[in-house]
């Protein structure tokens, strides 16, 4: 791969904070917003769906601007980092790959991730592009900085619908990553399995995938694959 390309959240930033916050303005246990988050999760729908079960007319937009506005906005530090981000990112610098970080976020999303410096190339967060995932346009700005063919690139997420799914429709390579909510409850979902180029346990595995292997899983449970001619995306399911 020529260069490899990962989104943010529970691919390379943790969740607990995200929600343990949103909880904390919204005056209801963490544990009950985690509980479903998890439930919105199994049932293929979006996480924020969540916060609209415990406030059926709020405005998610305008509670984070309202948020922000008392103080309690987004916060971003090095133990928001899973602990084989750094290591993993560097590894593949050295090798001499591209890594991007591009994935859903706001704008201060993005300005507090390039504040963490990390070892990559670009750091961009999709308000920035003003562009989310899924929509095939994020995805046409992602093959634009890979500075590399598509077949070349490869991109790295834990979420199906948002970053499997439409990442192999703009033809790039991809690698399911069995972390957070989403990585774990839906990766030996059939249309996952089928999809992902590579499904790996950790961004450490990424150094040195070869591209051509055929299928197997080896004893660190990275997986190279094929992908079906077509996928159903999650939600609705």
């Amino acid at each position: 791969m020529e260069t490899i390309v990962l989104g943010i959240g529970e691919t390379l930033v943790r969740d607990d904070r995200h929600w343990a916050s949103w909880a904390n303005w919204l005056g209801v246990p963490a544990h009950t917003l985690s509980a479903l988050v998890g439930a919105a999760v199994a049932q293929g729908r979006d996480a924020t769906d969540a916060l609209r079960v415990l406030r059926p007319d709020m405005d998610v937009d305008e509670a984070y601007l309202a948020r922000a506005a008392a103080g309690r906005g987004e916060h971003l530090d090095e133990s928001d980092l899973y602990p084989d981000v750094r290591p993993a990112l560097a590894e593949l610098r050295a090798a001499g790959v591209r890594v991007v970080v591009a994935g859903n976020g706001t704008v201060r999303a993005g300005e507090l991730l390039r504040a963490l410096d990390l070892p990559a190339d670009l750091v961009v967060a999709s308000d920035e592009w003003g562009v989310r995932k899924p929509d095939p346009a994020f995805f046409a700005r992602v093959v634009e900085v890979a500075e590399a063919e598509p077949s070349a690139t490869l991109y790295v997420g834990d979420h199906p619908a948002d970053d499997l799914f439409p990442a192999a429709a703009a033809g790039l390579r991809t690698a399911h990553l069995r972390r957070g909510a989403y990585g774990h409850w839906w990766a030996e979902h059939p249309d996952v399995v089928g999809a992902a180029d590579f499904r790996v346990n950790a961004l450490t595995e990424l150094v040195g995938l070869d591209p051509a292997r055929p299928a197997f899983e080896d004893g660190g449970g990275a997986v190279g694959g094929g992908r079906p001619a077509r996928v159903s995306y999650l939600r609705g399911l």
